[in-house]
């Protein structure tokens, strides 16, 4: 049976971080590492920790101490391009908290962690007081990942239902519950 401590991440974790979603962005999304989307994967403390509104969570192994899986939040709400122009406006950086790097390794899925993590950001978003939306964006052909984001939210907007199918990713709104 496996135990789980979800924790704030310190500098400390920024290497098990960076482990995870930079496996991640390979194994499950193919892409590898991309500058100008992954930035924050290179640098989650300047990312994340040093940011006042911003926020890390961990979810690490009890026993073996290591990072299994990551969840963030920050103030920037998404960008147009690439993003459609009326969701960016929706969701514009400082009143927005985009949730970020949810990540879990494949062989701790299944056990909550995911969920856990989502509940514990969107609670730190509530907390701060200045975010009107909590706001995320998934890309569908990864498995799991959009019937599990609706499970959470209702989606905002398709891009493939648009005209040439966009970039294929969905974007969701996570309620707040005030």
């Amino acid at each position: 049976m496996h135990e789980y401590d979800i924790r704030v991440a310190g500098p400390e974790d920024a290497g098990g971080v960076r482990a995870v979603t930079l496996d991640t962005v390979y194994r499950d999304f193919g892409s590898g590492y991309v500058p100008r989307w992954h930035e924050d994967i290179v640098d989650p403390v300047g990312a994340y920790l040093a940011p006042v509104r911003h926020a890390l969570l961990v979810a690490v192994e009890s026993g073996s101490g290591d990072v299994v899986a990551t969840g963030a939040l920050d103030a920037r709400g998404p960008l147009a391009p690439p993003n459609p122009a009326h969701v960016a406006e929706r969701y514009p950086s400082g009143a927005t908290a985009q949730l970020r790097r949810i990540y879990v390794r494949p062989e701790h899925r299944r056990r909550g962690l995911a969920r856990r993590l989502v509940r514990e950001l969107v609670g730190f978003a509530v907390a701060d007081g200045g975010y009107r939306a909590v706001y995320l964006h998934t890309d569908p052909a990864v498995e799991g990942a959009e019937a599990f984001w609706r499970s959470l939210g209702k989606v905002v907007h398709d891009e493939r239902e648009d005209p040439g199918g966009g970039q294929g990713i969905v974007h969701f709104e996570i309620p707040m519950g005030r």
